[in-house]
């Protein structure tokens, strides 16, 4: 029996801000599939990017010890989940320490425990955490559907690439209303 869980990725104030050319429907848009999963029982994971004080686990990371310090760590406004997205009490919050939702992070244990073996993503960067989620959770041996418009990029070729060109190998590629149509 398959059990299916979304991930929202990233969806942290900082990252929303730095995604230039995000269409002023995408936090909307990804907080109907939330609201759409809550319904039907499908369990909602928020992946953030998190440091300890100081950052030591990022400080060997070319793309994160380039950040200023004090970035996403406890206490930092740009760390924080979109409010169209934030988590309800009970739903996980993994903390991640890199790219890949899994780098760095209990999300195996999260989805093994709930007996999760279908994953649905969303998030940004389309380049960044789903690239690399996606790649580590094939070869995890997950399901994949992938929500190409809840889904973003800085580049949009590079997004259009993936979503059209490489997910489909790995997964099914769907947008959010078809995701959300197929629950009921």
């Amino acid at each position: 029996m398959t059990r299916t869980a979304l991930l929202v990725m990233d969806l942290q104030q900082a990252i929303v801000g730095r995604v230039p050319g995000l269409d002023a429907d995408f936090t909307p848009r990804l907080a109907r599939a939330v609201a759409a999963a809550r319904t039907a029982g499908v369990p909602v994971v928020h992946v953030v990017v998190g440091f300890r004080p100081g950052r030591p686990e990022a400080k060997s990371s070319p793309l994160f010890g380039a950040l200023p310090e004090g970035a996403f760590t406890d206490g930092d406004p740009g760390a924080e989940i979109h409010p169209d997205v934030a988590p309800r009490p009970g739903e996980a919050v993994v903390t991640k320490k890199r790219v890949s939702a899994f780098a760095g992070s209990d999300l195996e244990l999260v989805l093994r425990g709930e007996g999760v073996d279908h994953l649905v993503l969303a998030g940004l960067a389309t380049s960044g955490v789903v690239l690399s989620t996606v790649r580590q959770a094939a070869d995890l041996d997950y399901r994949l559907t992938v929500l190409a418009d809840g889904c973003a990029d800085r580049d949009a070729e590079v997004h259009r690439v993936l979503t059209e060109k490489v997910f489909p190998h790995q997964g099914e590629v769907t947008a959010v209303d078809a995701w959300i149509a197929g629950l009921g």
